[in-house]
C-alpha cells in the first residue's frame, strides 16, 4: 500500500495579517523573518527602520546590506500596481537606496518587465527585485510563509561585466590574489559544513564581515599574512561606540567564560570604534595545505562569537553607562 500524501493549501494573506502596516510589515521587521526573506535573496538584511517618511509617501522598511549600502522594502498584500511602482522609484531616490525589494500578492506582467528593465540599464551598484509572498498549510499544521523572487538582476550577466571591468581596472597584487582565494574557499567550507552563517561575497581584501542583528556593529574574520595570524574581532562603532564597549566590559568575566579563555578588549576612542577580538597567532595564511584547519577555527569562533554577543548587542543601552566623571560627581 503506497504512503498517504497530504496536499500544501493556500492561505489568504489577509487572513494572517489584515492590514499592510500594522499587521504584514512589523512581522516582516522581525529579525528572523527579514533573515528568512535575506536568504531568499542571497543577501544579509539588518533592520534599521520602518514607516520612513519621503515626500509624501512613507517607506515600509528600511535596511542595511552587508556592504553598508542602504536597502528599502515595499510590502503590498495586492496585486501591483503603478502607484506602487512609482514609490519604490521615489524611496530609492529619496533614501539612496541602492537595493529595492518590492513584495507583492501578484506580480503583473508589466511590473515584472519594469523592474527586469531597470535591472538591465542601471550599473551592478543597483538592484531591483520582484518578491512574491504566500502562505502554506499541510492539513492542521502550522501556517508557513513563502518568498518567490519574479524578478531579480541577472547576476551571471553582471558578473561577466564586473569581472571584465576588473581584470582592465584592476591589477591585484599576489597578496590580493590569496586573500580573494582564501576567502572563497572558506565561503566553500561554511556551505559544505551548513553554517548558520551568511558569508558576503569574497573579495581580495584581509577581512570578510558578517552582520549580528544591529546597525554600529558587526563581525569580522581576518587574516595577517605579515603578522602570521588569523582573528575574529566584534567592532561597534559610531558615538555610543564607548558607551558599549564598557556595557560589554563589564560582562567581562562572564563572557570570556563562555568562550573559554580571554578576549582582547581595545576601546578606540579617537576612531570612534572599539573592538573585542580572538586572535590565533603562529598561523601562516599563505600556507594553502593549512588552510582547512583555519578555515575551522574561523568558522567555530564566528559561530561562538555570534551566539555569546549576538542577544547581548541587541540589548544594549547607551544610557545605561555612566563615564567615570559622573560616577566622581555623584
Amino acid at each position: 500500500m503506497s504512503e498517504k500524501l497530504s496536499r500544501l493549501k493556500p492561505i489568504k494573506l489577509r487572513c494572517i495579517w489584515p492590514t499592510e502596516d500594522q499587521h504584514f510589515t512589523p512581522w516582516l521587521a522581525e529579525e528572523e523573518n527579514l533573515t528568512f526573506l535575506g536568504e531568499t535573496l542571497g543577501m544579509g538584511l539588518e533592520f534599521e527602520a520602518q514607516e520612513i517618511p519621503v515626500g509624501n509617501f512613507k517607506a515600509d522598511i528600511l535596511c542595511k546590506n552587508e556592504d553598508d549600502s542602504w536597502v528599502v522594502i515595499e510590502n503590498q498584500l495586492e496585486e501591483t500596481n503603478h502607484r506602487h511602482l512609482g514609490q519604490i522609484l521615489t524611496y530609492a531616490a529619496g533614501l539612496d537606496a541602492h537595493t529595492v525589494i518590492w513584495i507583492a500578492k501578484k506580480f503583473q506582467d508589466e511590473h515584472r518587465a519594469a523592474l527586469d528593465r531597470l535591472n538591465e540599464i542601471t550599473d551592478e551598484n543597483f538592484q531591483y527585485f520582484g518578491v512574491e509572498i504566500k502562505v502554506w498549510q499541510i492539513g492542521d499544521s502550522a501556517r508557513a510563509p513563502q518568498f518567490d523572487i519574479v524578478s531579480s538582476p541577472n547576476d551571471w550577466s553582471r558578473t561577466v561585466n564586473r569581472d571584465t571591468q576588473r581584470a582592465v581596472r584592476d591589477d591585484l597584487s599576489e597578496t590580493q590574489l590569496i586573500q580573494k582565494k582564501f576567502w572563497e574557499e572558506f565561503v566553500e567550507h561554511l556551505r559544505v559544513h551548513e553554517s548558520s552563517l551568511s558569508p558576503p561575497k569574497p573579495n581580495p581584501r584581509s577581512w570578510m564581515t558578517f552582520r549580528i542583528g544591529r546597525s554600529n556593529f558587526h563581525i569580522a574574520a581576518s587574516l595577517s599574512i605579515q603578522r602570521r595570524d588569523i582573528s575574529i574581532r566584534l567592532r561597534m562603532k559610531k558615538k555610543d561606540a564607548t558607551a558599549h564597549f564598557y556595557l560589554l566590559k563589564e560582562q567581562q568575566e562572564k563572557i570570556e567564560k563562555e568562550f573559554g579563555e580571554p578576549l582582547e578588549w581595545n576601546e578606540l576612542p579617537d576612531t570612534e570604534s572599539s573592538l573585542i577580538s580572538l586572535r590565533k597567532e603562529d598561523t601562516d595564511p599563505e600556507n594553502e595545505t593549512d588552510w582547512p584547519n583555519q578555515h575551522e577555527w574561523l568558522a567555530s569562533k564566528l559561530e561562538l562569537f555570534d551566539k555569546v554577543f549576538r542577544p547581548r548587542v541587541r540589548s544594549l543601552n547607551a544610557a545605561d553607562w555612566e563615564p567615570p566623571e559622573a560616577e566622581d560627581k555623584a
